[in-house]
């Protein structure tokens, strides 16, 4: 196992305890949650960096780094859905695009077409980041200013997950031959 591989694993490993303390009615466990939700993000970064710079990119890293991003962000907004935090459609919205991009990467790779992330779901991702360790941050501190602050960068979040996902569509039917992934009797039904 490489460094690249073993911080992505540390992501996966810190979900239950960002888990645990987002739930807790502390708003000092707030604070710690904020903290992991925040050094896990940055092995995100990290991890890719590393792997690059190394030359360690592999098969298994590929395959767990995005299950590890998902799965931080899911764990934490159903978490922060459970304390009241964010509104339910959001979290749907969020994870319903993850799983729609995920399944249209599988469907892609299947016909021998490569969908590479792009830089719009990169800041979607960042946005993301920033969205929920604010919303985590106000559960520990009660301000106004702040609430806004994080709604305003939550609403962010969604516009750019919601576009990024139509830009995956999009770019995936552009270089599709639509007739290749759908067979004649599917296609009108």
């Amino acid at each position: 196992m490489n460094i690249p591989i073993g911080l992505t694993i540390t992501r996966i490993v810190a979900v239950p305890f960002l888990i645990l303390f987002l739930i807790s009615s502390s708003r000092v466990d707030a604070l710690f949650g904020a903290a992991i939700f925040t050094l896990a993000a940055f092995t995100d970064w990290l991890d890719g960096v590393l792997a690059r710079r190394r030359n360690e990119v592999t098969t298994l890293g590929t395959l767990l780094d995005p299950i590890a991003d998902k799965l931080l962000v899911a764990a934490a907004l159903v978490s922060l859905l459970t304390i009241d935090k964010i509104a339910a459609w959001i979290v749907v919205v969020i994870i319903g695009r993850e799983l729609a991009v995920t399944g249209l990467r599988t469907v892609a790779a299947s016909v021998g077409i490569i969908v590479p992330a792009s830089r719009l779901a990169k800041w979607k991702t960042v946005s993301q980041y920033v969205a929920v360790t604010m919303l985590i941050v106000e559960k520990g501190f009660e301000s106004p200013e702040f609430h806004v602050a994080a709604t305003g960068v939550l609403w962010l979040a969604v516009g750019l997950t919601v576009i990024s996902a139509v830009d995956y569509f999009y770019r995936f039917f552009r270089k599709a031959d639509y007739r290749a992934i759908v067979p004649d009797e599917e296609r009108w039904s």
